[in-house]
């Protein structure tokens, strides 16, 4: 009995444990399914659980909106409230022809900028040769850069069926070539242009159209950023206003990015606060660009250096390779470093607890450049803290995992042995052989100490380098939204490596047209770098004069940096600087604008600019209203007592409790004149 007891208690377990491992297989047969094909699911329980490392901390969360200190720092620019957006065609335009001269095929290089200048400029040069443009080929989003097979190249960054449908009155616009065009592309029996940067209507009128009409095709490969000038004869204008459409309602992103940009906003202005968005510029090819290497030490000076060597080299730096940084800054040709941009704001009058979202997907020098501007700025974020990891990877895509190569170790040093060799020639002693070379390894030359010393020549990008190229596009165009809708907006440096307008200057030009109002710095950096010399070494213990003098600079920035960019930028850069092709003025603000303010200072803003085209009768409707509110808002003899000139927080260490009292003591500005002043 005993006997057969343990055997059925024996059978149970077995059973039992028979029946454990058939569920566990089981759970994890599902667990997986759930992972692969309900990806959305898990999405939705992720959001309900993701920390973000942003954690907001206001000293004054209830700022007053209708006080002038607030409208001082957070308001329009009244002189540019008249400004609208106007891009339809005014004249003469025709929806494009039903028979076209052929196919335009486009290969574009470059970064997020670039390719943003190039696609507006391929569109206006479709439409000038009456061509059908096949949707652009972006370089960096080819599937042989690692990234998803899901997206074709455009289909990576730019939303395809928006930008046809949008420019359906405009230009033909086609996903592939013909089976028969692309088969010839494949087998390199098609002509192709590497057009130049800046090419006139001119080139392609005379150089491309006759062999578009005898090949039905052409290839056209831009590298440089731009593939026709940027000012066109006033003839052309109508071809300005193209650009206007293709920039700014062409060119939606991506719907995953719109998605992640969108609620990435929504966590931004979650606390109910303005925010400043600041773009420091800082990337290694323009310093090396304009031998700004000084500005940093150690190994970032040697990268920029080492890069300014290969871009002279090159031909694309013209000047000397050892350049003096010192003088550089002083001339304006260096960024602004992102303490001095804190230093500015700070002086302006923005609070430790405002809102600063940085954006860029590189920042030369990391965090330890950024530090600085977290001491002066409690609230500073960027890209990361408003996202999570797994959102940002849901906008990739499903990407094939890249084997990294693996530090192989040192080959063992095989010794020949040639005794019998060695005991049959000739008469002894005979001298050693030369020691060989010594052997590479790969652990000697990796990082960037490796390359530097190796070569002159930048390192060849390993896929995964290509891949997240690829990636900074996707954050660029985040970074773009976010900083197209920010409350103020503020550049470091407004050139790439090329010496062109860079992504910064591309911003403002967005903002220019969306909202010329919004306030946009863009301080000239050669009086900004003297102000900073002037009180060097008091820069945190500021007196009434410099603060004054530093408000006033910034206050002016808003009207003579625009005024500024249609000489400096525009020529370089149509998207810089919209104004005034594709803007137009309101009546009924303008007036209101001629009442308030005096002739002498309103109407050399207009001329400078030049908008002369008042808007349709329809635009109008609804700004009566808000001119009524405006004026119920504006307090004349409202004044504020207190001062936010504090470089640091009301509450932390012994450094406020010295200078910050002195600068809190001299710096009570009053924020009517100033307002007045400003309008």
């Amino acid at each position: 009995m005993k006997g057969e007891r343990k055997m059925m208690i024996k059978s149970k377990m077995k059973w039992v444990g028979l029946v454990g491992l058939v569920l566990s297989a089981f759970s994890l047969f599902v667990h997986f399914l759930l992972a692969r094909f309900t990806e959305e699911g898990i999405t939705d329980y992720q959001s309900s659980v993701t920390i973000f490392s942003w954690r907001p901390v206001f000293e004054n969360p209830d700022f007053a909106e209708n006080s002038p200190s607030y409208r001082r720092l957070w308001g329009p620019v009244r002189r540019l409230e008249s400004l609208h957006p106007d891009a339809n065609p005014r004249g003469y335009y025709t929806d494009p022809r039903s028979e076209s001269n052929g196919y335009v095929f486009v290969r574009i290089q470059g970064g997020f900028h670039e390719i943003r200048n190039s696609i507006c400029d391929v569109v206006v040069i479709s439409r000038l040769l009456n061509a059908t443009l096949v949707i652009p080929e972006i370089q960096s989003t080819t599937r042989s850069k690692g990234i998803s097979s899901q997206f074709k190249s455009f289909a990576y960054l730019y939303n395809e069926d928006n930008f046809m449908a949008a420019l359906v009155k405009d230009v033909k616009v086609v996903k592939t070539l013909p089976q028969n065009l692309k088969d010839a592309r494949r087998l390199k029996k098609i002509p192709s242009f590497r057009v130049p940067n800046s090419a006139s209507p001119y080139f392609y009128l005379h150089h491309v159209l006759p062999v578009l009409n005898k090949h039905v095709v052409v290839e056209l490969v831009v590298s440089d950023g731009g593939c026709l000038q940027a000012i066109l004869p006033p003839q052309l204008e109508e071809y300005q206003r193209l650009r206007c459409r293709v920039a700014f309602h062409a060119l939606r992103f991506r719907q995953e990015v719109q998605e992640l940009a969108t609620k990435m906003l929504q966590r931004l202005r979650a606390p109910g606060q303005p925010y400043i968005a600041f773009d420091p510029g800082l990337t290694r090819d323009a310093l090396a660009y304009y031998g700004c290497a000084e500005l940093f030490q150690d190994v970032h000076n040697e990268l920029i250096q080492h890069k300014r060597a290969w871009m002279k080299k090159r031909g694309i730096v013209k000047g000397k390779l050892s350049v003096n940084s010192a003088e550089q800054r002083l001339n304006g040709s260096c960024p602004l470093m992102p303490e001095e941009v804190g230093i500015l704001l700070r002086a302006y009058g923005y609070p430790w607890d405002t809102i600063l979202y940085v954006s860029g997907g590189e920042v030369f020098g990391g965090q330890r450049t950024l530090t600085p501007l977290h001491a002066m700025f409690e609230n500073i974020v960027d890209r990361t803290s408003l996202s999570a990891a797994w959102e940002l990877n849901r906008i990739y895509g499903r990407e094939v995992n890249l084997v990294g190569t693996k530090l192989r170790a040192p080959p063992s040093v095989v010794q020949e042995k040639k005794h019998e060799v060695w005991k049959n020639e000739g008469p002894r002693p005979r001298p050693l052989p030369p020691p060989p070379a010594r052997p590479k390894y790969p652990y000697n030359i990796e990082g960037w100490w490796g390359w530097v010393a190796e070569s002159d020549n930048e390192p060849e990008s390993t896929v995964m380098e290509l891949r997240t190229n690829a990636h900074k596009l996707l954050w660029e165009a985040i970074d773009y939204l976010i900083c197209v809708e920010a409350d103020v907006f503020i550049p470091g440096f407004d050139r790439d490596g090329k010496g062109r307008p860079n992504f910064a200057s591309l911003v403002m030009g967005h903002r220019l047209y969306q909202s010329a109002a919004s306030k946009t710095f863009q301080p000239n950096r050669k009086e900004v770098v003297k102000l900073l010399e002037e009180n060097r070494e008091h820069l945190y213990q500021a007196n009434h004069t410099w603060l004054t003098s530093t408000r006033s600079h910034l206050r002016r920035s808003l009207i003579d940096g625009v005024i500024r960019a249609s000489t400096e930028s525009k020529p370089l850069s149509f998207l810089s600087h919209p104004v005034p092709e594709c803007s137009c003025l309101r009546s009924d603000l303008t007036k209101r604008s001629l009442h308030t303010s005096s002739p002498s200072t309103w109407a050399p803003v207009e001329a400078a600019l030049g908008v002369m085209h008042h808007c349709p009768m329809w635009m109008d409707i609804g700004i009566k209203t808000k001119l009524k509110e405006k004026e119920i808002e504006e307090d004349p003899d409202e004044d504020i007592s207190s001062s936010s000139g504090l470089f640091f927080r009301n509450s932390g260490g012994n450094h406020e409790s010295g200078g910050g009292e002195l600068i809190k003591e001299e710096s009570q500005l009053d924020d009517q004149e100033e307002l007045e002043g400003a309008d």
